[in-house]
């Protein structure tokens, strides 16, 4: 009688790699739907990147279908009359955001949107570089020099237009330190850290995390694939679980400061205002 192999066992890290990798492919998001105008009472699928305004606070929501500010009791606001299929997106300064992704079907844009610009608080957007060339998933800002990973490889820019390209590697997410000397990148096999702004990476740190905010020095989070909360104060040498944020497996996650964190999970985005130990719902998100 012919025997049969027992397939490998699945340790958690292994499981954890599968699940990164099934969150990289669902990254890859398609183009926006038809432009519309600016209106409340819109709903919201599958959310790219979070930030908080600097002027008034307000929470941005860049998703597959536009960029929205949300209020917890107050239906979803869509910011302008763009309805772009928003990937990249970063809060820069006061009213200042950097983004990227797919042009609105329709709307004459073009595929890929390159880096794009606004200077009023994502009203209205300006082409910087690579229109029709690039579409950043994933975009840090620290002491204006922009961190994106597009097309497999990590790009830097110090204004914008002209970028330099370092690494390649497989990952979801990036996070800069704020004295912008390392740049993490989460990956199927942990987190991997440069101190040369991406030019190489060292051996990946175990847990896996899915997206990882780096808001100040002794305050990194981390989101693993299942939405356990984590923070590292040694810059992600050790972590301490903190909660699962509700909903599902992540989308993104921005720490705005030490107590104030915003994450996206599968059926809502979620603000905690006590370091991430409780969370509340500020919106809903479609199925």
């Amino acid at each position: 009688m012919t025997g049969h192999r027992r397939p490998p066992a699945r340790t958690p890290l292994t499981t954890a790699g599968t699940a990164l990798a099934a969150l990289l492919l669902a990254a890859c998001g398609g183009e926006g739907s038809d432009t519309g105008e600016g209106s409340e009472g819109a709903e919201l699928s599958h959310v790219h990147g979070l930030g908080v305004s600097q002027a008034d606070g307000d929470v941005y929501v860049a998703t597959h279908d536009g960029l929205y500010t949300v209020t917890e009791g107050r239906q979803p606001k869509l910011v302008g009359d763009r309805k772009d299929d928003f990937m990249g997106f970063t809060v820069a300064d006061e009213s200042t955001l950097i983004a990227s992704g797919h042009g609105a079907e329709g709307s004459g844009r073009p595929g890929n949107l390159g880096l794009i610009q606004s200077t009023d608080a994502g009203r209205t957007w300006t082409a910087r570089s690579l229109e029709g060339d690039a579409d950043f998933h994933s975009l840090d800002s620290v002491k204006g020099t922009v961190y994106g990973y597009e097309g497999g490889r990590i790009r830097v820019s110090s204004d914008l237009e002209r970028w330099d390209d370092r690494a390649s590697l497989e990952a979801l997410d990036l996070a800069v330190s704020p004295a912008g000397d390392t740049l993490l990148a989460t990956t199927a096999e942990g987190v991997v850290a440069s101190t040369d702004g991406g030019r190489t990476f060292g051996e990946a740190a175990r847990p896996v995390q899915a997206f990882a905010s780096w808001p100040a020095d002794e305050s990194l989070f981390g989101i693993d694939v299942s939405g356990k909360l984590s923070r590292s104060s040694d810059s992600g040498k050790t972590w301490k679980q903190l909660a699962t944020v509700p909903g599902g497996r992540p989308q993104a996650l921005t720490a705005v400061n030490a107590g104030r964190i915003l994450a996206a999970t599968q059926d809502g985005v979620y603000e905690s205002r006590d370091g991430g130990k409780t969370f509340t719902e500020l919106a809903p998100l479609a199925s």
